[in-house]
């Protein structure tokens, strides 16, 4: 930790640990935004870090920049490997930074990556993974994709037979919370073939979230496969997933024409319920889709509708979703976002 009240020189940084950067860095900061970021760290670190912060008695203003430029080259470079994965960011950071500087960022960064639950799955190319997961049980793969990015899950998920899909859509719908000894043990499998390094911490993975945005993601063609095919067994998880994968908000993907068809479908009362609640984009998109005179009715019929349940509200909302959703199905409109979308419907 160093010793106490020691002056902090330029020449120091190297040695610097985490938590005495971390130390520099609060201190240099407002006192109320220092406090607000240590109210975010678990307590052990705080107390950790409280501690360097006591044993520092006077940071150079050259370190203290160090630190400073150090942290923000840390930002940058976690936002390359969320853009362009490890290899492009550090590409960038061999161009963008002095070559010292890079390597010590370069190497945090590889760290950090490494050390999260199946992040060493990322360096592998997308075919390779796939034949390797694909002789994997469905609880492995499930657990495994409820930890890699979204994108990085929904190819994987397309990837894999039909029936495959299914069982592991199920487990990851059902998952709720994974213990490091259950993930230690499922890397240490895939590591005789691949690499991986263990998760110390609980996390909450998987659920029918995670099922919804990787569908989301997958195109029409895969979703509607899976969904049907999970819906002989499981109609009532079927019903949840598909509610997450549009919501009343979500109308803003759906296109003028569509929009149009929709509120053919829709009496004024019901729709002025419907909106009374939502934020103003949807709002306006659908008036921009009606007369001025039907959406002046409208706007009249939420004026002196007086108070409303939040309930009727709700359900107000998912009947309108409900239609967007067969029409859908139906090839009538187009929702954008959606992996496939690419593919106009005639």
């Amino acid at each position: 930790m160093g010793a106490t009240g020691r002056t902090l020189g330029n020449a120091d940084l190297e040695r610097l640990s985490g938590t005495r950067k971390g130390a520099i860095l609060l201190v240099a900061l407002k006192q109320d935004v220092a406090a607000t970021i240590m109210r975010s760290l678990p307590r052990d670190l705080v107390e950790e870090i409280a501690g360097d912060i006591a044993s520092i008695n006077t940071v150079e203003p050259a370190l203290r920049e160090e630190v400073i430029s150090e942290f923000y080259n840390m930002l940058l470079a976690r936002q390359y490997v969320d853009a362009g994965g490890l290899s492009w960011a550090r590409s960038v950071l061999e161009k963008t930074l002095p070559p010292d500087e890079a390597r010590r960022v370069i190497a945090a960064i590889e760290h950090h990556v490494y050390e999260q639950p199946f992040n060493f799955l990322q360096k592998t190319e997308k075919e390779n993974l796939l034949t390797f997961l694909q002789e994997e049980h469905p609880q492995t793969i499930a657990l495994v994709l409820s930890h890699v990015p979204v994108g990085m899950s929904s190819e994987i998920m397309t990837g894999l037979p039909t029936e495959r899909q299914i069982e592991v859509v199920t487990r990851m719908a059902t998952m709720d919370q994974t213990s490091p000894e259950v993930i230690r043990e499922v890397e240490a499998g895939l590591e005789k073939r691949l690499a991986g390094l263990v998760s110390e911490r609980f996390e909450r993975v998987g659920g029918i979230p995670a099922v919804a945005e990787i569908l989301n993601l997958a195109g029409r063609a895969a979703e509607k496969a899976i969904l049907e095919g999970l819906d002989a067994e499981n109609p009532e998880l079927v019903e949840e997933i598909r509610r997450l994968m549009f919501v009343f908000e979500d109308i803003l993907r759906v296109n003028d024409k569509g929009i149009q068809a929709v509120l053919k479908e829709v009496d004024n009362e019901e729709l002025a319920l419907a909106l009374r609640t939502a934020s103003e984009d949807p709002v306006d998109k659908i008036f921009k889709n009606m007369s001025e005179r039907a959406a002046l009715l409208i706007k009249e019929e939420m004026e002196f509708m007086g108070p409303v349940r939040v309930s009727d509200v709700e359900s107000a909302q998912q009947k309108i979703v409900d239609i967007v959703r067969r029409l859908e199905d139906a090839g009538e409109i187009i929702i954008s976002g959606k992996g496939g979308d690419g593919e106009l419907i005639s």
